[in-house]
C-alpha cells in the first residue's frame, strides 16, 4: 500500500478564497433588500443599476484574467519560466474574489428587490462602497502588475524573498543532540517524481514527540524527489513511512515557503538567460548580480547547518537537511561564471566574488578562491586588466541609470 502523501493545495485554498466571496455576496444580497428602517429610494433606479453593475463586472473579472495571462507570458519568456510570484500574489485572487462576490451581490439584490416599490438606500450606497472597494484593487493589482514586467522590481522582489527565507531557515537552529541514536525506520519515496515544497514541522514534532523518535528529513525544501530515493529516517524507534510523508507537502514547482536556494536559483536563471545568444544583454546579467552578490554574502556569513527543532522538554526531534556553503555556490556562481563571454559579466563576477570573499568565514575562502583563480583565466583571455572589475561594475550601473 502507498502511503498518502500531501500536496499543497494552492488552487484548492484560492478556490475556497472566491466561494467565500460569492457565498458573502449571496447573504448580502438577499439580506440587505430586506432591511425594513433607515432611508427609502425608488426601487426601479436601484434594480437597473444593480444589474448594469453585475454585468458590466464581468469585464472586470475577464480584466483580471487577461492581466494575469499576459504577465505570466511575459515574465516566462523574458526572466525564467520558474517566476511565478505574480501568478501566486494573494492580491490576484483575492481581487477576483471579490469581483465575483459583487457580482453576485449587486444580481441577487436585483431579483430579491423584485416588485417591491421602494427598498432601504442602504442596497444601492453598498453597492457603490464595494464597486469603489474594487476599482481600488484593480489600480493596485495593475501597478503589482506593471511592477512584475520590470527588471529591477522583479530582482528586489526576488531578493526580499530570498532574504526572509533565509533569515528564517538559517535562524531557527536549536541545539543539536551530539548523537542519534539508531535509525530504525527508513523512508523511501515510492511516487513519480515531486517537488519537496515545505516540511510541516509541527506535525512531524508532534509525531515524533508520540513516537519518543527522532525524524531526520535528508533532503532539503526545493529537492525533487525521485522514485527510489531516501527521504528521511526515523532514530531511536518505530514510526511508519505514511506518518512521515505526510508531513511532507510536495508539489509540482518550487515555492518560497522553505526553499533558502530558489531566489539564489532565479536571480540565476535571468542572468544566464541574458547571456544567450539570442537576448545578448549582458547588463541585465551584472544587474542580477548585484541581487545575487547580497544573497551570497548573507549566506558566506552564516550559519549554514541543518535545522534543528527540539519538543517542549528540549529533546530533539526533527533535523531538515538544508543547502550547504558549497550548494550556494553552485547554483549562483558556477553557471554564470561558465557562461561569461562578455568583459563587463566577467569583471563584475570576479568583483562581487571579492566582495564575497571578504565578507565570508575563513572556511568558505577556498571554494571562492578555486572559482576567482578560473575567473582569473578569463580576465587574461579577454585581456582585461584584474582592477577593471569595479571600474566595469561602475560604466553598467551608469548605463542603466
Amino acid at each position: 500500500m502507498h502511503a498518502r502523501i500531501t500536496r499543497r493545495p494552492r488552487r484548492l485554498r484560492a478556490g475556497l478564497a472566491q466561494l467565500a466571496f460569492m457565498l458573502a455576496g449571496l447573504g448580502a444580497g438577499l439580506v440587505v433588500p430586506r432591511i425594513g428602517w433607515g432611508p427609502r429610494v425608488s426601487s426601479g433606479p436601484v434594480t437597473d443599476a444593480l444589474l448594469s453593475i453585475g454585468i458590466g463586472l464581468l469585464g472586470a473579472v475577464a480584466l483580471i484574467f487577461s492581466l494575469l495571462f499576459l504577465v505570466v507570458q511575459w515574465v516566462t519568456t523574458t526572466f525564467t519560466p520558474r517566476l511565478m510570484l505574480f501568478r501566486d500574489d494573494p492580491l490576484v485572487w483575492r481581487t477576483f474574489g471579490f469581483a465575483l462576490g459583487l457580482v453576485v451581490f449587486c444580481i441577487t439584490a436585483a431579483l430579491a428587490i423584485g416588485r417591491k416599490i421602494e427598498v432601504t438606500a442602504f442596497v444601492p450606497v453598498l453597492a457603490m462602497v464595494l464597486l469603489l472597494v474594487l476599482i481600488a484593487q484593480l489600480r493596485t493589482l495593475q501597478l503589482r502588475a506593471f511592477a512584475a514586467i520590470q527588471l529591477a522590481p522583479a530582482l528586489g522582489s526576488i531578493a526580499d524573498r530570498g532574504r526572509t527565507v533565509l533569515d528564517t531557515m538559517y535562524a531557527e537552529h536549536s541545539s543539536a543532540a551530539p548523537e542519534l541514536p539508531p535509525a530504525l525506520t527508513t523512508v523511501v519515496w515510492r511516487h513519480p517524481p515531486a517537488v519537496l515544497q515545505r516540511v510541516e514541522t509541527a506535525a512531524l514534532i508532534d509525531a515524533a514527540t508520540a513516537a519518543n523518535v527522532t525524524i531526520v528529513v535528508h533532503e532539503s525544501p526545493g529537492a525533487t524527489l525521485h522514485h527510489g530515493d531516501r527521504v528521511a529516517t526515523v532514530h531511536g524507534g518505530e514510526l511508519s513511512a505514511e506518518t512521515v510523508l505526510r508531513g511532507l507537502a510536495v508539489g509540482d514547482e518550487r515555492t518560497f515557503d522553505q526553499d533558502p536556494l530558489l531566489a539564489v536559483r532565479l536571480l540565476a536563471d535571468i542572468g544566464l538567460r541574458a547571456l544567450s545568444a539570442a537576448v545578448n544583454d549582458p547588463a541585465t546579467t551584472v544587474q542580477a548580480l548585484d541581487q545575487l552578490e547580497d544573497l551570497l554574502g548573507w549566506a558566506a556569513a552564516a550559519r549554514l547547518e541543518s535545522l534543528h527543532h527540539a519538543d517542549g522538554d528540549g529533546v530533539e526531534r526533527l533535523v531538515v537537511h538544508l543547502p550547504g556553503w558549497e550548494e550556494f555556490l553552485r547554483t549562483g556562481v558556477d553557471d554564470i561564471a561558465f557562461a561569461a563571454r562578455s568583459p563587463m559579466v566577467v569583471a563584475g563576477l570576479r568583483g562581487a566574488l571579492l566582495r564575497i570573499r571578504d565578507r565570508a568565514t575563513p572556511e568558505r575562502a577556498a571554494g571562492l578562491d578555486r572559482r576567482l583563480a578560473r575567473l582569473d583565466g578569463k580576465v587574461a583571455e579577454l585581456c582585461l586588466d584584474p582592477g577593471d572589475a569595479e571600474p566595469v561594475r561602475g560604466l553598467v550601473e551608469g548605463e542603466l541609470d
